[in-house]
């Protein structure tokens, strides 16, 4: 039952294909190269860097055990997808700086009329930082006229300077995400920072379209429901890196701490910007180099040899099995043949729902799984072969084995959990995914071994066929079995005479 339900969700959800994500080492990815930019044009710190670099694992990591890398070259940033992730490599290097301002005029973005662009005039091609500090003269101006002017010259088609530069203790001209609307905004009364928490809401009957939901903490939630309180019929614009993605209007005070964010979202682009606003916002602003195809590190050949030495394990145990075991070493190989089923079928899902990716590394620990899943089938039938030698019959010895043994599989699986756990924790990059395929692996080994093996082996003991001695390959437990039980009733006459 617990197979069926499995590839029904394999087959009947997503996009129905039957495969697991593979890793960039094993299918290549997509390459995108973030190029650090500071307010004054000094090179960045490496704290900044690091610090940068650190937020956009932990972007990834939220998003899902992805195969994804961030790495420093010099002063950039290099981070690499599996697959063909260009987007979502671009999504991780947001800045993502959202700020909370109220709205002072709002009109119609069209094109801006010829000779009206005031910043146009004085900007010069490759001085970034020259054409940041002339936006911000108009953009950001204290003066209503330069405002004015400024909104009438903005093109929100343009790229835009500002785009996480800034002053939040200044007003800001700025456009929508959609370029339909330009915006005068007033300083900032509320950080982004003041968020604990961000998630994607879907559409419902009542509210349909996808929203992205905040809760703020608690300095923050007393600063939002003072300024609804005193806001009321009025906008307050929610601005992400310079762009108004939502401007509401205030239909009552908010005393709950928390707010949402509408717009144009889909199910992506809600839950990508609700991940990067919990995940925290960039110290430094980047700019991105076109998505490169990057191919496999290792490559089909290195997969083909992974998947090779898994094979030769699974054979090499199942013909152990079979020559010591006989009909139990069929159990197990039942047993193993159902774990990897179970196993494919949860890779699959995983790279649905959290976006894992199978790597050479994830392929390892599948492999040290095939010894723990056989050690536990081993402890059982040896504690089964213990309670035969001390006399009882293959039916009577079943259940006592058990009791016994489920204890020593249990110690023996939480241990290489834990340790699966603890190494997924503190260890970075592929080890990760060594870790993770362990440690599933370990549990999938308590389901296959409580839910087929032990039942598989009560039932073959209640079977008059399959529990000869000739065939279950207990004939010589079982006439030494027999010896002592022999041994035991002729001590005890012997004494009773006596």
């Amino acid at each position: 039952m617990i197979v069926a339900a499995l590839y029904a969700l394999v087959f009947f959800t997503g996009d129905g294909k039957p495969y697991p994500k593979l890793g960039i080492d094993l299918q290549g990815g997509t390459r995108v190269t973030l190029t650090a930019r500071t307010l004054d044009g000094q090179p960045p710190t490496t704290e900044s860097l690091n610090q940068a670099r650190q937020i956009i694992e932990t972007r990834v990591n939220g998003m899902g055990v992805s195969g994804s890398e961030v790495t420093r070259d010099g002063n950039n940033l290099v981070i690499t997808v599996p697959g063909e992730g260009s987007e979502e490599a671009k999504q991780l290097g947001q800045t993502a700086e959202l700020n909370f301002r109220k709205v002072v005029n709002m009109v119609p973005a069209q094109a801006p009329p010829a000779g009206t662009a005031p910043q146009a005039a004085t900007q010069q091609p490759g001085d970034q930082e020259r054409e940041i500090e002339e936006a911000k003269r108009t953009r950001q101006s204290t003066d209503p006229a330069v405002q004015m002017q400024a909104l009438q010259a903005l093109d929100c088609a343009a790229d835009d300077p500002l785009r996480g530069n800034d002053d939040p203790k200044l007003p800001l001209v700025a456009c929508d995400r959609e370029g339909q609307y330009k915006y005068v905004l007033e300083p900032v009364f509320l950080e982004g920072r003041e968020i604990s928490n961000a998630q994607a809401v879907p559409p419902s009957p009542q509210d349909p379209g996808w929203k992205v939901s905040l809760d703020f903490k608690s300095e923050g939630a007393k600063v939002w429901a003072d300024f609804t309180s005193a806001n009321v019929g009025q906008q307050a614009a929610f601005v992400l890196d310079s762009e108004v993605v939502s401007a509401p209007t205030i239909q009552r005070a908010l005393l709950g701490g928390n707010a949402q964010i509408t717009g144009q979202f889909n199910q992506q682009s809600a839950t990508d910007l609700a991940d990067i606003l919990k995940y925290g916002s960039l110290p430094l602003a980047f700019d991105q180099s076109e998505a490169e195809t990057v191919s496999a590190t290792l490559g089909v050949a290195s997969l083909e040899a992974g998947l090779l030495a898994g094979g030769i394990g699974l054979l090499l145990v199942a013909v152990y099995c079979l020559l010591y075991y006989r009909l139990l070493g069929i159990l197990t190989i039942l047993s193993l043949a159902l774990s990897g089923v179970v196993v494919y079928g949860v890779l699959v899902l995983l790279g649905r729902w959290i976006g894992f990716t199978l790597d050479l590394a994830g392929v390892a620990g599948f492999i040290i799984a095939i010894g723990i899943t056989a050690d536990s089938f081993i402890v059982f039938f040896e504690r089964l072969k213990d309670e035969i030698r001390e006399g009882r019959t293959f039916r009577s010895a079943v259940p006592r084995a058990w009791t016994r043994a489920r204890r020593t599989i249990l110690s023996a699986d939480t241990v290489s959990f834990l340790a699966a756990a603890v190494l997924y924790v503190l260890a970075v990059g592929q080890v990760k995914g060594f870790a993770f395929t362990l440690g599933m692996s370990t549990v999938l080994d308590l389901v296959v071994v409580f839910l087929v093996t032990h039942p598989l082996v009560a039932l073959a003991s209640k079977n008059k066929f399959l529990s000869k001695p000739s065939v279950s390959g207990l004939g010589a437990v079982q006439r030494l079995g027999n010896q002592n039980r022999a041994a035991r009733k002729a001590a005890v006459t012997t004494a009773k005479e006596a």
